[in-house]
């Protein structure tokens, strides 16, 4: 596997775990949350994929 595929792998992972808490929250009607959830998903993809060097 080479690295970008490790990477985009990770991402991967990294973001369809925080959806489904994010969903979870949204579930319990806890929509701030939720929003923070995927707020913070989002700055930890993209500082990720920053310090990849892509």
């Amino acid at each position: 596997m080479s690295d970008d595929q490790r990477l985009y792998r990770e991402l991967y992972y990294l973001l369809f775990n925080r959806i489904t808490d994010a969903i979870w929250a949204l579930d319990e009607g806890k929509t701030e949350g939720a929003r923070e959830i995927l707020c913070q998903a989002q700055r930890d993809a993209e500082e990720r994929y920053l310090v990849s060097g892509e």
